[in-house]
């Protein structure tokens, strides 16, 4: 059994969740034992498509052509379009029925979480939808000393000073508005957004949040690396105020540091998010204030990080991968 994965503008969407999913596709096939490829000219027997752009389709008919089963990758929904770039408002119900469009052409369609599932079966899509996360790389996002130095270093950090992190795409659906509104009310504490997008995609209430951040918010754009790695660990929170998300890749990831984590309470963490018991949840930014005040008084439990961590374990890659390789089996 060989797998295509397929990802239509691999190097545009390199930096976005997608982009890592891609990655962790890669990893938890491997751990597997299920041999992929991402050449389309290559042999294979099933086609794991994963984005729906205007080559997708195209690649889709080849592969039915031949007589082969497609899975679709829904990462998408109407709802995590919404409220991202400029005019998505506008055009997101032409958006949802080109995703429905899309998804049809699949024999089995994969989501990240029940919550993406229940969006996308109230689509009316009458096909087979599988919840299967995305899954996390425990070994890199183990606590590292000499990464969370680094990190340290790299931002000119004190032993003594406060910092919290967050990272993704500069979009309102993402929270970055709140996490400025957040920083302001806590001068004392660095802040730092990992990511970055194109100006011109900005909507021009996100470009005035990110021109008059506040001087305690730090913006470096997209790192990897040591610096990147070491700042999940090497942080005293992971702030991520997400309206709207399928999983949260950057979620898992703190989860996997054994971080501290203050999430907004939205639809997507039920049933494996819970407040005070592997995470802290908030509705506004004032209760964001008040749960981050508990992390820096020393009140958030162990109990709660290893917790976390299990949550994290749960989402492994080579759990991923046999999920995965069960799905292609029943094809």
């Amino acid at each position: 059994m060989k797998v295509l994965l397929y990802f239509e503008g691999e190097n545009f969407i390199a930096k976005s969740g997608i982009g890592r999913a891609l990655k962790h596709q890669k990893r938890a096939l491997e751990l597997a034992g299920v041999e992929y490829t991402t050449d389309v000219m290559d042999s294979y027997d099933i086609l794991h498509i994963n984005t729906v752009g205007v080559t997708s389709p195209l690649v889709i008919a080849q592969a039915h052509a031949l007589g082969k089963k497609v899975v679709y990758h829904a990462h998408s929904t109407e709802e995590d379009f919404r409220n991202s770039f400029i005019l998505s408002n506008q055009i997101a119900p032409l958006f949802k029925q080109h995703l429905i469009n899309m998804y049809q052409m699949a024999d089995v369609i994969i989501t990240p979480t029940p919550y993406s599932k229940s969006l996308l079966e109230n689509y009316g899509l009458e096909k087979p939808i599988y919840a299967v996360s995305n899954g996390i790389d425990l070994s890199r996002y183990s606590k590292d000393e000499e990464k969370e130095k680094t990190f340290r270093s790299y931002f000119h950090l004190g032993p003594n000073d406060k910092v919290v992190v967050s990272a993704g795409l500069y979009l309102k659906r993402k929270g970055i508005l709140d996490f400025m509104e957040v920083a302001r009310m806590m001068p004392e504490v660095t802040f730092i957004w990992f990511g970055s997008t194109p100006r011109i995609a900005l909507s021009s209430e996100v470009k005035k949040a990110i021109d008059d951040h506040p001087v305690n918010v730090r913006l470096p754009g997209y790192l990897k690396g040591p610096g990147f790695e070491g700042a999940f660990s090497g942080a005293d929170a992971f702030f991520f105020p997400s309206l709207e998300e399928t999983e949260g890749i950057v979620v898992l990831e703190a989860l996997a540091s054994k971080q501290k984590v203050v999430v907004r309470d939205i639809g997507v963490y039920q049933g494996w998010l819970k407040h005070e018991y592997n995470c802290l949840m908030g509705k506004d930014n004032h209760e964001f204030v008040s749960h981050l005040k508990t992390i820096f008084n020393q009140q958030y439990s162990d109990e709660l990080i290893e917790n976390a961590y299990q949550t994290a374990q749960d989402r492994s890659l080579d759990k991923i991968g046999e999920q995965l390789k069960a799905i292609y089996q029943s094809l």
